[in-house]
């Protein structure tokens, strides 16, 4: 069942996403910049695994996320750029949720290629009954968290696409790895 409710919530998500592409290209004649939007899979582990020592128990401490991603990059000069970009991903597993936003500082190389460090807030919803593989509906259990996300990333330019990969740290307790696909504008 959740399957399907998190189906169609991406469904309609990569509609509006479709819609806003032409909006974003004629803003690219304003700005002197770079947009970009596109579709994201990825892993991303809780690090539980003190826990399931520490207590002995076997805890479900990963979810495969899927998601978009969206954001803008302006140029400091020659070969350097500043960013920001909005994600939103649902889960499956441990993860049932997850949305947030950064900032990025890198450099573009002379193919294309941008490689990247970022930082700024992502806010977690988990899936308890996953992580603990019980039923704990009957319970008021706080089941989101957010902080401050840090991580390393590149772009690499196919044409009007490119091809993403990221590494990324939620307060250092978690790790996240992303990869996707996406259109320049």
């Amino acid at each position: 069942m959740r399957a399907i409710m998190k189906t169609k919530f991406l469904i309609p998500a990569a509609a509006a996403a479709a819609f806003a592409l032409p909006t974003a290209a004629q803003a690219q004649d304003v700005l002197p910049g770079e947009g970009f939007i596109g579709v994201q899979a990825g892993v991303h582990d809780l690090g539980l695994g003190d826990i399931e020592d520490d207590f002995g128990i076997d805890l479900d401490s990963s979810g495969t996320i899927l998601g978009v991603f969206a954001g803008y990059d302006l140029p400091l000069g020659p070969g350097a750029f500043v960013g920001a970009e909005v994600n939103y991903n649902t889960g499956f597993g441990a993860i049932d949720s997850e949305y947030g936003i950064a900032g990025r500082i890198g450099t573009r190389l002379p193919g294309g290629a941008k490689l990247y460090a970022r930082g700024g807030y992502q806010q977690v919803d988990f899936d308890l009954d996953e992580i603990f593989d019980e039923d704990l509906s009957g319970f008021d259990l706080d089941d989101d968290d957010g902080d401050y996300i840090l991580g390393l990333g590149a772009d690499f330019p196919l044409g009007g696409s490119l091809i993403r990969v990221n590494l990324d740290t939620i307060s250092f307790d978690t790790v996240r790895a992303t990869a996707g696909v996406g259109f320049k504008f």
